[in-house]
């Protein structure tokens, strides 16, 4: 593809060394992004922008729309798709960048870097007969859960932009396309690894494990064994980022381990949803039928797709393949304790708590039982118990909760610090805003049957600053009216 010279903006800030490029080449495919008839830019991510480095002026309006649907490639880009496999739904399948293009690594003026990726962008050599396409829909609701996240404070991949294509795409029923530009720490996945483990190739493991360390934990080289350090540093990081998920009461949906990033971020934002009233067995993606990926079972599944991984490095660990397996098995199993230290943490942070007592886990257990049992708003709950007076919902009157509200009152006084310390705590770690699934439903349909983005710009705008209190009138912190008709999410495929 020839650059218009039109396009050729240097003052556009982009700054790219492909380091993924330089492993060997059987863990991808070098293609442009299959141009498109009519890209129009839709939403643009100007802090974003700013803070990998790039100017957000030379990137808007038909210049932004030419990148970013892929029409123009800016100097120092290589596009490529990424091979991985993956374990779906408990299946094992070779999979690999479908319809996804990594354009290039941006270098940050910090000197930090992140990949570019189109999804959305047309087939590659791992499509299997799909079109390569997305619809503006799912785009524009990544764009939305993922920045929600990053604003409280979890590790994820981040939206930059989204484009449409003036071109159809054929689902169940025929949608506008859309292109979605992400940005990730890497997209290395636990499936990466059990793709180069599948080749048979013992080469291609070594290499793309020491390509993982030297990026995410370069600590790790002068360890006596850097390939059980990458374990269980992606062990350690996976139990934060799952903890931190349960926390605000976030569903991935589908766990999948071609959907673990081994840099710890969240990463493919299908059929994920928010829980409205508390249930450990909250389940919203229509393909998820026996609750594979429900709310409470996040950890167990993040703990076996971290096994799989450790199959993958089992020959580095160690020569005698015995020795490696108990080696492993020991960082595995280590998984648990530290998914409930991270969330324990998390959750004394909630209640206020300033110091460590015992009986802190038992407390928090009977909160969330009493939650479930009055099918009381799991974000509000918390978000009230920080007020000054509680409101007068009705999981607050009742017994069980006023019994569990004392012993609470009495931990409190059993801390150093005032209450102000402690209610400002609560306030800071429990949002008054998260992306009600209503409320992101609303901000798609507007954008997609009535062009109107104004609906979506007004949440996210909210959404930025999840721990302050929004105007009563926005009503962006109330749960959802009630409903006979189940939520359910769907992947985007």
């Amino acid at each position: 593809m020839t650059p218009s010279s039109k396009y050729n903006r240097p003052e556009a800030g982009w700054n790219f060394d492909n380091s993924y490029g330089r492993l060997p080449n059987s863990l991808y495919a070098r293609l442009n992004p299959v141009p498109v008839s009519q890209p129009e830019l839709v939403v643009f991510n100007d802090q974003l922008a700013k803070f990998l480095g790039l100017n957000p002026e030379a990137l808007k309006g038909k210049a932004g729309a030419a990148v970013f649907s892929g029409n123009w490639i800016p100097k120092g880009a290589e596009p490529l798709a990424q091979a991985y496999a993956g374990h779906q739904f408990g299946s094992f399948t070779i999979l690999g960048d479908g319809r996804a293009i990594l354009l290039g690594e941006q270098i940050t003026p910090q000197g930090e870097r992140f990949d570019i990726q189109f999804k959305g962008s047309g087939r590659t050599p791992f499509s299997r007969q799909g079109d390569g396409r997305a619809a503006l829909g799912p785009m524009l609701r990544e764009y939305i859960i993922s920045e929600a996240l990053h604003a409280l404070n979890i590790p994820t991949t981040r939206s930059l932009a989204v484009v449409t294509t003036g071109e159809k795409v054929f689902r169940e029923t025929v949608l506008d396309g859309a292109i979605l530009t992400r940005t990730a720490a890497s997209h290395i996945r636990v499936g990466t690894f059990q793709y180069a483990a599948a080749r048979g190739n013992p080469n291609d493991v070594r290499a793309l494990a020491d390509y993982t360390i030297n990026r995410h934990f370069p600590d790790l080289t002068e360890f006596a064994n850097p390939y059980l350090g990458l374990l269980h540093a992606v062990m350690e990081r996976q139990a934060s980022l799952v903890a931190k998920w349960l926390l605000v009461g976030f569903i991935h949906g589908v766990m999948n381990t071609d959907n673990m990033a081994l840099g710890g971020e969240t990463i493919d934002y299908g059929p994920c949803a928010f829980m409205d009233s508390y249930d450990p067995h909250a389940v919203f993606s229509s393909i998820d039928h026996n609750g594979r990926y429900a709310y409470g079972q996040q950890p167990q599944i993040a703990q076996w797709n971290l096994a799989r991984l450790a199959e993958t490095l089992l020959p580095l660990i160690h020569e005698d393949q015995q020795e490696a397996v108990s080696m492993a098995n020991e960082s595995i199993t280590g998984f648990a304790d530290t998914f409930h230290y991270y969330w324990l943490t998390g959750m004394r942070t909630k209640l206020g708590l300033l110091n460590q007592e015992a009986d802190d886990n038992s407390l928090v257990k009977d909160l969330l039982d009493c939650i479930h049992r009055h099918g009381a708003d799991f974000t509000n709950t918390f978000r009230d118990l920080s007020s000054v007076s509680l409101p007068e919902a009705s999981i607050f009157q009742t017994t069980d909760f006023k019994q569990w509200f004392e012993r609470w009152q009495a931990r409190l006084t059993r801390q150093p610090g005032s209450r102000e310390d402690s209610r400002q705590l609560m306030r800071n770690h429990n949002p008054a805003v998260i992306p009600r699934n209503y409320r992101v439903e609303e901000a798609l349909a507007a954008a997609v049957e009535r062009a109107d983005i104004m609906v979506m710009k007004k949440l996210l705008n909210a959404l930025s600053q999840p721990f302050q209190d929004p105007p009563e009138d926005a009503g962006y912190h109330l749960p959802p009216p009630p409903s006979s008709q189940p939520y359910q999410t769907f992947c985007g495929t």
